[in-house]
């Protein structure tokens, strides 16, 4: 008699989010997995009683936390209620209930701007609560720094296997495109597209342009969130601490703001002139993250901004729909 192998049943919240989609769609190519899914209009994550269903029904083998309201400097400012306590709530639900289906593992999703404002640079892991955080983000880093603590304090207390990434900035298709609510990459490239489109020759940009950040390809980041969640538990443990349990992930290259501008304008093709208004904020002046622990597990970024950024350009015209929809 025939044994019908097991395929492990992993839960992607977030999975239509830029990075839950990348994750899913490196997931659908692995053998021997059954990929889980919902869609908002489906599973509302910030009803607890609907999250408790959900997984009492589907009893996943792994969870994948990639679920998170998001936004640029224009939108962390305008709704920092919105962004604290739906950030909160998705985590509460879905690390707790995952702990009450006695489900071991888990990878929660949280971002750079956990860390303090004026943090060492490169940023070690070592430096989260170790200053005081950027304020135009603030509600949104603390509650992926509770998401963090979260994770550190169900491992601790249930020893479950529940790990935590903070992922740089995030770019490529699927990336959230509006006016107001997006992140700079997509920002500038919507900015472009329109002048081009347009035939407006100058493109005004928020601050100086001399703050520094780092930028990593969306397929990099599933790849890491991947590999990471794969690794066999004592060679995760040996590489963090139950208190400091998370990894960085990123490229460990920074540009200036001015100098992504340029590399955007240059993959759009727009010919026009760019000015840098002053007067509107800019957020944390560096923020570089030290990759030195993902890097010696044995994981690397593959895809450089220049080819990133042409795949992104390449994604947008066969989508035009994400620049037209807002």
């Amino acid at each position: 008699m025939k044994v019908k192998s097991y395929k492990m049943k992993i839960y992607v919240a977030g999975h239509r989010g830029m990075v839950g989609n990348a994750i899913c769609r490196q997931l659908n190519a692995l053998p021997d997995i059954d990929l889980i899914t919902r869609s908002h209009s489906k599973l509302d994550l910030l009803d607890q009683r609907a999250v408790r269903n959900f997984f009492e029904l589907n009893k996943p083998d792994v969870v994948m936390l990639c679920a998170a309201k998001v936004g640029g400097i224009y939108a962390n400012n305008k709704y920092p209620a919105d962004f604290i306590y739906q950030n909160l709530q998705i985590q509460n639900n879905v690390i707790h209930q995952a702990h009450l289906s006695n489900i071991d593992k888990l990878l929660f999703l949280g971002s750079s701007c956990i860390y303090p404002k004026y943090a060492s640079q490169p940023i070690n892991e070592t430096e989260l609560m170790n200053g005081v955080l950027e304020k135009t983000n603030e509600p949104y880093a603390i509650a992926k720094i509770a998401g963090i603590k979260m994770c550190e304090s169900y491992s601790r207390q249930y020893d479950r296997d529940y790990r935590s990434i903070m992922p740089t900035n995030l770019y490529g298709p699927g990336d959230n495109f509006h006016p107001l609510n997006s992140h700079v990459v997509p920002a500038l490239f919507r900015r472009f597209h329109e002048a081009k489109l347009s035939g407006n020759r100058e493109v005004s940009i928020w601050g100086g342009g001399d703050v520094k950040r780092e930028f990593l390809f969306v397929d990099d980041m599933a790849s890491a969130s991947i590999f990471i969640i794969n690794l066999k538990k004592e060679i995760y443990l040996n590489n963090v601490s139950l208190q400091n349990s998370h990894l960085n992930v990123g490229t460990g290259k920074d540009i200036t703001i001015k100098e992504l501008a340029y590399s955007i304008k240059d993959a759009v093709g727009y010919n026009g002139e760019i000015l840098f208004d002053k007067t509107k904020p800019e957020g944390t002046p560096r923020k570089l993250l030290n990759v030195n622990k993902l890097k010696k597990i044995g994981w690397q970024y593959k895809t450089n901004l220049k080819e990133g950024l042409k795949i992104t350009n390449d994604w947008i015209l066969e989508n035009p729909n994400c620049l037209s929809k807002f």
